[in-house]
């Protein structure tokens, strides 16, 4: 699997209906469903957990927990949803998720990680990963990290996708996790120094294409999150640069694209700001962004059965000065 640029799980931002918008744009980058507990796997509606458009492939599950049966049984359940991939969430620093025993704080029980990784494959096909940080508190050292990546390696796990930041438990909030704890790259690219025989992906703080570049001279592969989901449309030039992909649709006919999957969505209940609030970006950095972004925070909220405020979306698309311009 191509795994050079994907977009990172963000919690309330890559569900099923940003993921199938951010494919109309790309049809190279590997996309990352929102971490998904475990625990809400085994107890609760795993259709409606777990089904996605086939249109979004190729896509990964992430999933978080601490329980190497539930664990096991969830990536067997996201194979059998037809997902690409299985991904470990041990970044996410949030309280709810401390008190809850997974993410960032399993950092401190690497043995535990070790045997959960260890189940989750013995249960599927498909490749699973870790999403890491590069320590937590005061342990940020890199033997600490080359040791902990040593013994995960052992279970099999072959993929590894580091946020290039420590994760402060129980000091900050996720907000201040993003940003305040010094990114260090330099760790991530020792790392592949080292184990070369393992695809290493870095993740954190990477916005612009000339990063991009510069981090692929030293890693595998590039994962996004916070400039994608602000600026979507970045995907275009990642298709361009990275991928030497021409042929990228306009932002006009991506919207004309997502309109037909909205009436769809419609019909089934969804409601219309469950979906285009994700395109609240589209334009970010063109000559009628502004006007985008408002109409959509004055007509994305109507009544479902208002259909035709849907069908004005494309004439107002074709107002805005430069719209569906590159850049």
């Amino acid at each position: 699997m191509n795994r050079k640029i994907s977009v990172a799980p963000m919690m309330d931002c890559t569900d099923k209906h940003e993921r199938y918008f951010l494919r109309l744009i790309s049809k190279n980058v590997l996309l990352y469903t929102e971490m998904i507990v475990s625990e809400a796997i085994d107890r609760g509606d795993k259709k409606k957990l777990l089904s996605f458009n086939v249109k979004e492939k190729p896509v990964a599950l992430q999933i978080g927990g601490s329980s190497p049966k539930l664990l096991s049984n969830a990536s067997k359940l996201g194979e059998e949803f037809g997902y690409d991939e299985i991904n470990l969430n041990l970044g996410c620093p949030s309280k709810k998720v401390q008190k809850n025993r997974f993410g960032a704080c399993l950092l401190k029980e690497p043995k535990l990680v070790a045997e959960c990784l260890s189940e989750m494959q013995s249960k599927t096909k498909i490749p699973v990963t870790v999403k890491t940080r590069i320590g937590y508190d005061d342990i940020e050292d890199y033997d600490n990290l080359s040791n902990l990546i040593s013994l995960f390696k052992t279970t099999g796990v072959k993929t590894f996708i580091i946020h290039a930041r420590k994760a402060m438990l129980g000091k900050f909030t996720p907000k201040q996790n993003l940003n305040i704890p010094p990114l260090k790259y330099g760790m991530v690219y020792k790392l592949k120094e080292e184990f070369k025989d393992l695809e290493i992906i870095i993740n954190g703080g990477i916005t612009t294409i000339d990063e991009i570049k510069n981090h692929l001279n030293k890693v595998d592969g590039v994962m996004i999150g916070r400039s994608i989901y602000h600026s979507p449309y970045m995907l275009a030039d990642i298709e361009n640069n990275i991928f030497n992909n021409t042929n990228v649709p306009s932002r006009e006919e991506v919207i004309k694209e997502l309109v037909i999957y909205l009436k769809k969505e419609i019909k089934k209940g969804t409601r219309m700001n469950q979906i285009m609030r994700h395109t609240l970006g589209l334009f970010h950095g063109q000559t009628g962004s502004s006007f985008w972004k408002r109409y959509l925070s004055e007509n994305m909220c109507v009544r479902n059965a208002d259909v035709q405020k849907i069908d004005h979306i494309m004439d107002k698309v074709k107002f805005a000065p430069q719209a569906h311009s590159v850049g």
